[in-house]
């Protein structure tokens, strides 16, 4: 199939909890310049998705809050494939709804889901594979991408192939498991199991077909919103509706059962993938050596850092105060206009602990 066929969904949602105090509710980490360059993480989604689609062919699903910033970001999009969302429901709902309207204006179309929030060094090598990943969809696949792991990691999902992993090939998915323990992580790393980084494709009949047939709750509020979607009820139909859907990953809700019946495949990649998901990663994606730290500038010009009889420090400055750390080692240090973080690297999964006890306490304004 043409690459202008296909139609390409961007999810846009979720506050990065583990980047905060810098990535918030109200400002996500995906509206923030976290590339490399003055493009933000969206807008780099959508540079790299360019040579794939057109911009009539490309969605994104945000949350009101997000709706002006996605807009102002992505001028080039229509502004009726921007699909606000009253509030989250987690991804099954958000690309559930995304499969639908576009199900209801081409039916039949091979569409292909790819996180906001993601890096990608190598954009020539991510463009084949997804090509590969479109052939197997158009044939009634539900396809994923997976990713060679770097290391054992328990904030991602893993896939078990029948075979070792031959980059650029289809092949059988026999398993789907979601974020295991540091101990089985190891073990599926060993194993030659790749990591599911959330890339999905699927002719939306397909997809609708499998969550019908799985998660009647979720698909048919779904369906009644999206045949509204673009006519003059489309906002009282989406009131009503979408309170009623249940809260439920993808993965857990078809990819995992779909896995065991054999109906889902992947194609291999290798192409520089990241998830600056936290800020152990971003330190040493986008951090510059700077005395025993690395600096990661957020805001085009950074107040100085200074590290005295230390080691392993990873800064963010973003406000214009100097960071100024003395004999201390393998730290964190966030700073910014109403909320400074300062966290052992070694406990950078759990900064999410201190937003949940954030909104316990009252002070949401602050997450």
């Amino acid at each position: 199939m043409s690459s202008t066929d296909l139609h390409v969904v961007v999810p846009a949602g979720g506050s990065g909890t583990r980047l905060w105090p810098l990535s918030r509710a109200a400002n996500p980490k995906f509206l923030h310049a976290l590339t490399g360059t003055d493009r933000s993480l969206l807008q780099a989604t959508f540079d790299r998705l360019a040579p794939l689609s057109t911009a009539e062919r490309l969605l994104v699903v945000t949350g009101t809050a997000h709706a002006t910033s996605v807009i102002r970001q992505l001028p080039e999009l229509p502004e009726r494939n921007i699909l606000v969302e009253p509030f989250a429901r987690d991804s099954c709902a958000a690309i559930a709804l995304a499969a639908a309207v576009i199900e209801q204006r081409s039916p039949g179309a091979v569409m292909a889901s790819f996180a906001a929030d993601h890096l990608i060094t190598n954009t020539p090598a991510f463009t084949q594979t997804v090509r590969q990943a479109v052939e197997g969809a158009a044939a009634g696949r539900l396809m994923t991408i997976g990713i060679t792991p770097t290391r054992p990691e328990t904030g991602y999902g893993y896939l078990r192939l029948g075979e070792p992993a031959q980059p650029g090939t289809v092949q059988n998915v026999l398993e789907f498991k979601e974020k295991p323990t540091a101990e089985v992580a190891e073990e599926y790393v060993a194993a030659g199991y790749l990591w599911n980084a959330s890339m999905f494709l699927w002719r939306t009949d397909v997809f609708l077909a499998e969550l019908a047939a799985r998660r009647p709750d979720v698909h048919d509020p779904i369906r009644t919103i999206a045949r509204a979607w673009d006519g003059d009820d489309q906002e009282s139909v989406l009131a009503e509706a979408w309170p009623t859907i249940p809260k439920v990953a993808v993965e857990y809700a078809v990819m995992e059962p779909a896995a065991t019946e054999g109906k889902v495949a992947t194609v291999p990649g290798d192409f520089g993938w990241n998830d600056i998901g936290d800020f152990e990663t971003l330190g040493e994606l986008l951090g510059r050596d700077v005395e025993g730290a690395r600096v990661v500038d957020v805001t085009p010009e950074s107040p100085p850092v200074l590290v005295v009889d230390g080691d392993g420090v990873i800064a963010v400055p973003t406000s214009s105060r100097v960071i100024a750390t003395l004999g201390v080692t393998d730290l964190i240090v966030v700073d910014t206009a109403d909320a400074v973080l300062v966290c052992r690297r070694d406990r950078a999964q759990d900064i999410k602990k201190l937003t949940e006890l954030l909104r316990e306490r009252g002070h949401a304004a602050h997450v």
